[in-house]
């Protein structure tokens, strides 16, 4: 089993300060390249254990973040520390740490199990130990009878748990994943999800994953680190994140959600009323400094809206689409469209008038862009 306060095999670190220290902390980092900031003064801390999963869409900074952390990229400026240890002078062969690509890079001509000890052998390790921690993660993830196999045998989820085993055998403080899942059919990436969360639960290392797949997201991690363009928008539990999320985009790439617009008719403490015209008013919370009259953009989950029979024309209903257990319904108010998740059984043809009711504590409002 994996000592999650060890470092790599032949290169364990050392010199970690007394008292409690983060897994990884990053302090002030940024990285350019030429023209182009790709992550700027970037401030994170990740705790000893935890799945972190750094989200967002491409560009924002997430694999360049991963691959600092790895050492495949040096900062600008900032700090990066492994353990409580400054890694700015240390390479990535040295660094406590393992990496899951989205291509595994598994030996073609080795068996599985010389793939998965291949670490130990370099790392000196003796041939006794590296058979028994081979043998040791092989059954963690459940393929303990294809050790004489070669890769090409092996099915795209065995290849996975493959890859997964020769990285974690090192015994690494931090295993990074760069999106390791991308290249699995639909239902073989759902069944690894769960795979990722029993292994990590079982192993206890820190787990830094990166993905643009918000159920993957959801699905796996402790927290998760929302990123747009070099930045952090928010950085919070996944709850958190669905539910209450501090900003617009973040409301809008987490989830399926309504952005809809209107002006504040009251604001009370971190409360707002917002008329939406033809959708009435509503009331949501808010993180922004709002004042009566401001034009702001109002996050409606599909799920929190409830569509009734009749209306006077307030709400026309486009179109619907069975969406698996329920049915998406595309509504015109005004000059707004919403979308609203039903219940099998309850759609209306396009063109019938419906009223729109939405009744959540998950509402939430911001200050609209600028120029809106």
């Amino acid at each position: 089993m994996i000592n999650p306060e060890s470092g790599l095999a032949g290169a364990p670190t050392a010199g970690a300060p007394e008292g409690h220290s983060a897994a990884v902390e990053l302090e002030n980092v940024t990285k350019r390249y030429g023209e182009v900031t790709a992550v700027e003064d970037l401030d994170l801390r990740v705790e000893d254990g935890q799945f972190l999963t750094l989200l967002g869409p491409s560009g924002c900074g997430k694999t360049t973040t991963l691959r600092l952390i790895g050492g495949f990229e040096a900062p600008n400026r900032g700090i990066i520390r492994i353990g409580g240890d400054d890694m700015s002078s240390r390479p990535a062969y040295k660094r406590p740490v393992n990496t899951v690509f989205q291509q595994y890079a598994l030996f073609p001509h080795l068996s599985v199990s010389q793939n998965v000890g291949y670490g130990l052998k370099h790392a000196g390790v003796s041939r006794s130990e590296t058979a028994e921690r081979v043998g040791e993660m092989m059954s963690l993830m459940q393929i303990p009878d294809v050790g004489d196999r070669r890769p090409r045998e092996l099915s795209g989820g065995q290849q996975q748990r493959v890859a997964l085993a020769r990285a974690l055998v090192m015994e690494p403080k931090v295993l990074l994943l760069d999106e390791p899942l991308g290249a699995l059919d639909y239902k073989l990436r759902k069944e690894m999800q769960f795979e990722l969360k029993r292994i990590h639960r079982e192993v206890g290392v820190t787990f830094i994953y990166v993905t643009h797949d918000q159920e993957e997201a959801m699905t796996m991690s402790d927290r998760i680190v929302v990123m747009s363009h070099g930045h952090i928008e928010q950085d919070a539990s996944p709850a958190e994140i669905f539910d209450r999320p501090l900003t617009a985009f973040v409301a809008d790439f987490i989830g399926d959600t309504n952005i809809v617009h209107g002006t504040v008719t009251r604001i009370e403490g971190g409360h707002a009323t917002v008329d939406l015209g033809p959708l009435g008013e509503i009331g949501g919370s808010t993180d922004d400094q709002l004042a009566s009259g401001d034009r702001v953009r109002v996050s409606i989950r599909p799920t929190d809206v409830h569509v009734e029979p009749g209306g006077a024309g307030e709400a026309v209903v486009q179109d619907s689409v069975l969406v698996g257990g329920h049915i998406a319904m595309k509504i015109a108010s005004g000059d707004e469209t919403v979308v609203a998740h039903v219940a099998r059984g309850s759609s209306y043809e396009p063109g019938a008038n419906v009223h729109l009711r939405v009744d959540s504590d998950r509402i939430r409002v911001f200050a609209a862009a600028e120029g809106a």
